[in-house]
């Protein structure tokens, strides 16, 4: 166990809309080069907690921890100055334009006189890509429609740790993926914590979660459920939990990531 403090730690986030309690109580931390899988049914809360980490929502109450600090998150800027990325499921990315663009899309680098710094920008996207590993895109100068899902995910992830981000939060990041591609992404997703980033991944594909999760925190109805170590539970110990919420064999919360 690392006595170094998670780098995203929440605790009793509650959050209601009118009459709807979307989240009760709810705790979660992930570490430094952890993936920390957040799974649960649909309505279990999942999309409404990364809202409250990316400052889209703000929680009704409790505490929001960054690196040991109580922090206040109120808008995505509030996210961004953090650390914190979120790569949702629909990417956010413009067919349109080129990956150098996408990567680079609302943070342009211009010179004094407001001119793009393409040369800058080329070598950024480059080096990004190169570092995760991403060999499959044949030109960073190629329009985003011409490329596959797996490659159009790779850049999404890329653009969101090119900022010097702390924390990515992937939403279904495998979601209408064919097997190989979702093996390049799942592949990525590993190297980011290799990085030493920390990693919250959303998924609904338990087999995703056992290749690369380090953790596994169920949600069901807004509550915890549970938190496993993947290496110390079984699949069907984790439908239990998401179905049944039963917070039934639960391991893992004070290891470090083994």
């Amino acid at each position: 166990m690392t006595d170094e403090a998670p780098v995203l730690e929440l605790r009793d986030i509650s959050k209601s809309f009118g009459s709807v309690q979307a989240l009760q109580g709810v705790d979660l931390e992930v570490r430094r080069g952890e993936v920390m899988a957040l799974v649960g049914d649909n309505g279990a809360g999942k999309s409404t907690l990364i809202k409250c980490i990316a400052g889209i929502h703000e929680a009704d109450s409790g505490e929001i921890l960054f690196e040991g600090t109580q922090v206040d998150i109120s808008t995505p800027k509030d996210a961004a100055r953090l650390g914190i990325e979120v790569v949702y499921q629909d990417l956010a990315l413009c067919d349109n334009l080129d990956v150098v663009q996408n990567m680079y899309l609302g943070r342009e680098a211009h010179d004094p006189f407001q001119r793009l710094k393409e040369p800058v920008m080329e070598q950024h996207t480059a080096e990004t890509l190169k570092s995760l590993r991403v060999t499959t895109i044949r030109s960073i100068r190629q329009q985003v429609a011409t490329l596959s899902g797996g490659q159009r995910q790779s850049v999404a992830v890329a653009r969101a740790v090119m900022w010097n981000s702390k924390l990515v939060v992937l939403d279904e990041p495998t979601a209408a993926l064919g097997v190989a591609q979702t093996e390049q992404v799942l592949a990525l997703v590993k190297r980011l914590a290799e990085q030493g980033l920390a990693v919250i991944l959303i998924s609904h594909n338990l087999h995703d979660v056992f290749v690369v999760g380090d953790r596994i925190s169920v949600l069901r109805l807004g509550r915890n459920a549970g938190l496993f170590n993947r290496r110390e539970v079984t699949q069907e110990e984790v439908v239990h939990a998401i179905t049944a919420g039963q917070p039934t064999k639960v391991s893992g919360i004070t290891e470090g990531v083994a």
